[in-house]
């Protein structure tokens, strides 16, 4: 077989890539989802698109990242990610990686706090050898001892230098407060102690009793008809097992008084990570919460944090705020980077947001501006395969249903100004925030202890 030279593989993707971004690069409602099931009983959630001769699949298996990690051995699912492509079967960890190289096919892995999930990208023409290498990397992992080991120091090398990154430290610290002995608090990569203790035993079991076919979800565009995508989902997943052993993860909410942790770091400006409850992806008021958040801080220049805080006072280059929804809590975040000295009139003013929209309310002008932008951005979600793909597995994921992209504007529309202002009212908490602070704050009085191992 002839291949091309890297760089003329490089660019014949990116091609590709440019012609799939511009066929999806009209309207979202123009997405058509076919559910596909295999003669196995694999199902995936099927995108045809037959201008480019790819096909990209992405696929999670629900709560079998972190959360399935020994409690006393934090970091095997991320370890578990890094290694499984590692070599495969008969192939070493040299072979595989230049099997893919050689057919420029994009295989990779990551494990999150809740899911393990992975990516897949292949020309057509390669297909049917790229889903032989997926196969062999779900079933058939070798776990050699030059891979793991070579990981394992790439793990420990990220983990030291984490320790003197503000925003790693604010993040554990945020982390430790608010899950403490919660699997949530563990971290994902694990530890300095945890990660030298993980043997390829530990990783082997993570595999066979997490990456099951029934906490699977598939997402799959290219182009490849329904008849030709039944046997390769048998092919690449119906060697896993059905099932396995299941992570027992409470629900946690975000109802303490609050507080303010200051982690001691020397450096001229300090990060601060501000946190509450925050509003579960099934929540009734989800929208009125994504509507909400836009105005608070998730609108760039336009979000009033960002109004305050730096347009009108120059204190910070970026503030802003996320809802984050997890399997097994929620939070509504906010943070920013400023200058030592200007710490403590930041907080202050986060904290007045909050108040004043808790108090006050929003205008109906700026839920109408809000539901704008967030309607008209939504098709970038869709510029191309992979990302397509990406969204048809969180469909899945979350139970939105199969006409969920037809309907999910419709959803952000249906948000009245009444909803956000009552939202509001009801959900912000000004009084009980979890501020977290890493640096040398002037102004700031710590009323909560710096977690165990947090800068130490």
């Amino acid at each position: 077989m002839t291949h091309r030279p890297a760089f003329l593989r490089t660019a014949l993707i990116a091609v590709l890539a440019a012609l799939a971004v511009s066929a999806f690069a009209s309207a979202a409602q123009a997405v058509e989802v076919e559910r596909v099931e295999s003669p196995g009983g694999v199902v995936a959630w099927l995108v045809r698109d037959d201008t480019v001769p790819v096909t990209a699949i992405e696929f999670t298996f629900a709560e079998a990242g972190a959360v399935m990690d020994p409690a006393d051995k934090p970091g095997v699912a991320n370890m578990v990610s890094a290694t499984i492509d590692e070599g495969a079967g008969d192939l070493d960890s040299q072979a595989f990686q230049g099997k893919l190289n050689d057919l420029s096919i994009r295989l990779s892995f990551s494990a999150g706090r809740t899911d393990f999930s992975g990516s897949f990208y292949t020309l057509n023409r390669y297909r049917e050898e790229a889903v032989d290498l997926l196969r062999l990397s779900l079933s058939e992992p070798r776990f050699d001892e030059e891979p793991v080991e070579r990981i394992r120091r790439q793990i420990l090398s990220g983990l030291r230098q984490r320790q003197s990154d503000q925003g790693a430290l604010a993040s554990e610290a945020l982390r430790k407060t608010l899950f403490a002995e919660h699997p949530y608090g563990r971290p994902v990569d694990g530890t300095l102690e945890s990660v030298p203790a993980i043997t390829v035993q530990d990783l082997e079991t993570l595999r066979r009793e997490a990456l099951t076919r029934d906490r699977l979800h598939i997402g799959v565009v290219g182009d490849i008809t329904p008849d030709e995508l039944g046997p390769i989902l048998d092919e690449a997943f119906g060697h896993l097992p059905a099932s396995g052993r299941r992570p027992s993860v409470e629900t946690v909410e975000i109802d303490g008084p609050g507080g303010v942790v200051v982690v001691d770091h020397p450096a001229p400006q300090s990060t601060v990570m501000v946190a509450q409850q925050g509003l579960p992806i099934d929540d009734p008021d989800y929208y009125a919460g994504m509507v909400l958040n836009h105005i608070l801080g998730g609108g760039s220049f336009e979000s009033v944090l960002m109004q305050e805080v730096r347009v009108k006072r120059g204190l910070a280059y970026s503030v802003y705020s996320f809802l984050q929804p997890m399997e097994h809590a929620a939070l509504l975040r906010a943070g920013l980077a400023t200058q030592n000295e200007s710490v403590a009139q930041s907080i202050d003013l986060v904290r007045e947001v909050f108040a004043d929209f808790k108090r006050n309310g929003v205008s109906e002008s700026q839920v109408e501006d809000a539901k704008t932008y967030i309607t008209g951005s939504y098709p970038l979600r869709f510029t191309n395969t992979s990302s397509i793909a990406d969204q048809l597995v969180a469909m899945q994921r979350y139970d939105f249903g199969i006409d969920y992209i037809d309907r999910r504007n419709d959803l952000v529309e249906d948000v009245t100004f009444e909803q956000v202002n009552d939202l509001a009212s009801d959900l912000l908490t000004p009084e009980r925030l979890y501020t977290i602070v890493v640096g040398q704050p002037v102004g700031v009085k710590a009323t909560l202890p710096t977690p165990d191992g947090v800068g130490g």
